[in-house]
């Protein structure tokens, strides 16, 4: 070899030098202009000798669920997300290799009825057609269903089976008191119409909240049969510190794949899932990037491209997930006015422990009532409300109903002279066990001499759908609409008959003999 010439390394897709050859230097100059020019930038990842963890090694491809259909656009913009801008992407995911897509529960469900005007159910199926490959994904509040209250079992039961029926694949079960008494009936019934049960513990800090509770709940969902278990972090107070710890005593306990979902309100998020992977949890929830961070979730493209080369790769392609980013970047654009929310992190959140969808919604409470000046003085309350009531992890429904209550404690001027009926409720014990006792003081002035139930709430609650068959049954036009029915009576009773008439054709003019009890938030 002469001084005008060099040695050049073939590598492989995976980067690796697989042979080498002489060129001359003004040829080697020439191809790696040529080479700055037309390749996508990849990260190099050198391979270092340094001991795997066990946790790590021979393991199965990191699995990444996809929220933009459902917790992404919850959490950004306030659920406003709809169908027809759902369709067009779906067979580009489809090709992605997400472990699964969360399309449906939660919020979605409520949202299609209340404010797009859209069946939920039909785009259930409208998606399940589209995603020949993928697993879809829901979210089911246990004894709550997708409602805000707790429903009868033989209601429980009949919306599992038309969600699995019409194209649930997993079915992510949680309780907000992670009372396992709410999630019993549901978690049958998943088993039971054959989809894979996914178990859920809703992840918060206090007191009582131990590396040994969250284990044994852990094991106590393993022996209900679960396929899955779920560390839902709400609020973004997972630490990478913390998180390691979690997977570790739960992995200690039951052998079963662990998902880790998280928002990055925070700005932790994104290193605690990488502590969380490597601690040996198995799937992460992520988002596409425009519908990603703040409120959202860590972006999915960012995710794949830090694990890429790893013992963590999730062996996704970020040029399958571009057609994707750009899609979404277009539908950020369409629906910038609704978007709404943290944009960037939020440390406060580390101090109120206030999941983003409950930030936002107080903002707006507050604004609407003219009393924005007082969010702080709610922030600071919000705790001092959550102590009070037993430490209850603040996701639906119970981050409404602390947080309903930590607003009208400032605005009223004096804490507990109003009490919400869901709060009164809650001290009943008709939402379950609380994590901690209350504060008997409180308890005192909530109810009385009244006493609290010990049962589980669901056995209180007689059957519900022969009513709501009597009541709406002449406008259905599926099994499903009754149960839109007993979920939201207020929006149904509109909704369904309108649906009839558009499906039907049919004039079926002024429709004002409903009258059914409705059970509001706050």
């Amino acid at each position: 070899m002469t001084s005008k010439e060099v040695r050049q390394e073939i590598k492989d897709s995976n980067g690796r030098v697989v042979a080498t050859k002489i060129v001359s230097r003004e040829e080697a100059a020439k191809q790696k202009q040529l080479q700055t020019k037309i390749e996508t930038p990849r990260i190099e990842v050198k391979e270092v000798a340094t001991e795997i963890k066990p946790e790590t090694k021979n393991r199965p491809r990191v699995g990444i669920m996809e929220t933009g259909f459902r917790d992404a656009h919850q959490s950004l913009m306030a659920t406003r997300l709809r169908t027809e801008d759902m369709l067009p992407i779906c067979e580009a995911m489809d090709e992605v290799g997400y472990h699964s897509i969360e399309m449906w529960g939660g919020a979605t469900f409520d949202a299609c009825m209340r404010f797009l005007n859209e069946d939920p159910w039909e785009r259930l199926r409208l998606i399940k057609k589209r995603l020949k490959k993928t697993k879809t994904q829901m979210l089911l509040r246990g004894q709550n269903v997708v409602g805000y209250r707790h429903y009868s079992d033989e209601v429980v039961r009949e919306f599992v089976k038309y969600a699995v029926g019409n194209g649930i694949d997993i079915v992510r079960v949680f309780d907000a008191l992670n009372d396992l008494r709410n999630m019993s009936v549901a978690a049958e019934t998943v088993k039971k119409e054959g989809a894979e049960l996914q178990m859920t513990i809703s992840y918060t800090i206090s007191p009582v909240h131990t590396l040994e509770l969250f284990a044994k709940q852990a094991k106590d969902m393993a022996e209900m049969g679960a396929d899955s278990i779920c560390i839902k972090d709400m609020a973004g107070l997972l630490s990478p510190v913390a998180v390691s710890s979690l997977v570790k005593a739960i992995k200690k306990e039951v052998d079963l794949p662990l998902q880790i979902h998280s928002h990055y309100t925070s700005g932790m998020a994104s290193m605690t899932y990488f502590a969380a992977l490597e601690a040996g949890a198995d799937i992460v929830d992520c988002a596409i990037s425009p519908f990603a961070m703040g409120t959202s979730q860590p972006a999915t493209e960012s995710i794949v491209a830090a694990l890429q080369g790893g013992p963590l790769d999730t062996g996704l392609s970020l040029e399958k997930l571009m057609p994707v980013s750009e899609y979404y970047e277009s539908l950020k654009e369409k629906y910038k006015d609704v978007i709404m929310g943290i944009s960037g992190v939020d440390v406060n959140i580390l101090l109120y422990q206030i999941p983003g969808g409950m930030y936002s919604n107080l903002q707006s409470q507050l604004k609407e009532s003219n009393a924005f000046d007082k969010f702080k003085a709610v922030m600071e309350e919000v705790p001092r409300v959550r102590k009070e009531m037993g430490y209850p992890p603040l996701v639906t429904p119970t981050s409404q109903i602390v947080g309903t209550q930590a607003t009208i404690n400032v605005i009223s001027g004096e804490r507990w002279s109003v009490i919400p009926k869901e709060v009164r409720q809650y001290f009943l014990g008709y939402y379950g066990k609380t994590p901690a006792t209350v504060d008997a003081d409180i308890q005192k002035k909530v109810l009385g001499d009244e006493t609290p139930i010990t049962c589980r709430p669901g056995e209180m609650i007689a059957p519900e759908l022969e009513n709501a068959r009597k009541e709406i049954g002449h406008f259905a036009t599926q099994p499903e609409d009754i149960l839109s029915y007993v979920l939201f009576p207020q929006i149904a009773k509109d909704f369904i008959p309108n649906k009839y008439r558009r499906e039907t054709h049919v004039d079926i003019g002024n429709q004002d003999q409903f009258d059914s009890e409705a059970y509001p938030v706050s």
